[in-house]
């Protein structure tokens, strides 16, 4: 991705924690080849070194394998640095359930420790990655950043801490964040495996392999899928701007449209048969509901292109076009 006209002009020395997942990975490669300096940190738990593999022989990319739940590694990772992109994270509901304090010491201890060592470091801004699941039980519909409800799993309530955390921060320390609620983004590198994955490339890597993908419940949960890109966009802009007012708070990272997942899988049949025939024929299964998941999650986009000028490029269809050309190429 382009992101030269997003406003970032000079040539800054960026840290991305977690630069070796899905979303990080895609900063670092988008960072690195708009000229920036770019440190990559990243403990590999979650992460994947072929995620970061192409961007190794680059002058201006760093790795620093080390832990955010480690004080001196997140030290040593904001030394000289000008913005961090925090993205390291347990990832995945159902992982906070099986095993709640992995994911707090990670998501709240690790994300406190980044605060203070940014702090520390004079970095310029602290964006961070939060999440559309901070809405909880909330029924309002589109979600607005002002309005959220109690949270309905463990994973919910550390990024909820870690947005009161940057909140404290802000007012106490005078570091500027930026927190970005993600709404389930998709595209190019993320994982189709593990326990955990999310449910875009599972379903793509079991219809490429010809077996029937499982929706939880009845299928008409619904989502605001939003494609890599777009995330990459706000990130970009979050760094970029120079208006007071529009730093120290929280804003959704979305399209602004929901699709059922009945759809979300008739979509994905549609655009892999044009690899393969087969795959349209492919029966759907369903399972029982997931504990701790929001039945439908939608939001406005609107604080971000007034405050921001967040203006994204990808829609589900499109996004899923380019997600699903990705994954045939490269995991087939």
């Amino acid at each position: 991705m382009d992101i030269s006209k997003l406003g970032l002009h000079s040539k800054h020395h960026i840290l991305v924690t977690g630069g070796a997942g899905f979303i990080g990975s895609n900063l670092c490669e988008a960072l690195v080849a708009n000229g920036n300096e770019v440190t990559c940190l990243d403990n590999f738990a979650t992460g994947k070194r072929e995620n970061i593999v192409q961007l190794q022989p680059y002058r201006n990319f760093k790795l620093i394998e080390g832990d955010i739940r480690n004080m001196e590694d997140c030290r040593k990772a904001c030394k000289n640095i000008d913005y961090v992109l925090h993205q390291a994270a347990l990832g995945s509901v159902p992982r906070s359930i099986n095993d709640p304090i992995t994911s707090n010491d990670v998501n709240v201890s690790g994300f406190l420790n980044m605060l203070v060592a940014a702090r520390d470091a004079k970095v310029k801004r602290f964006t961070y990655a939060a999440s559309s699941s901070t809405y909880g039980d909330s029924k309002n519909m589109p979600k607005v950043e002002e309005i959220i409800g109690k949270p309905l799993s463990p994973y919910a309530i550390t990024k909820y801490v870690n947005e009161l955390y940057a909140d404290i921060f802000s007012k106490t320390y005078g570091l500027e964040t930026i927190g970005l609620r993600y709404f389930n983004v998709f595209g190019r590198k993320q994982d189709p495996n593990g326990a955990y994955a999310a449910v875009i490339p599972k379903f793509v890597m079991q219809l490429m392999c010809h077996e029937s993908p499982t929706i939880n419940g009845d299928g008409t949960y619904s989502r605001d899928f939003t494609y890599i890109d777009n995330v990459i966009e706000m990130n970009i802009r979050s760094m970029a701007t120079t208006h007071k007012e529009a730093v120290n708070t929280v804003y959704n990272v979305a399209y602004g449209e929901r699709t059922e997942l009945n759809e979300l899988v008739n979509l994905l049949k549609e655009y892999l048969s044009v690899f393969d025939g087969r795959i349209k024929n492919i029966p759907i299964l369903y399972g029982p509901g997931r504990q701790g998941d929001v039945p439908h999650s939608l939001a406005s986009i609107e604080k971000a292109k007034l405050m921001m000028g967040y203006d994204p490029q990808f829609d589900i269809k499109t996004g899923l076009k380019e997600a699903v050309s990705w994954y045939w190429n490269n995991l087939k």
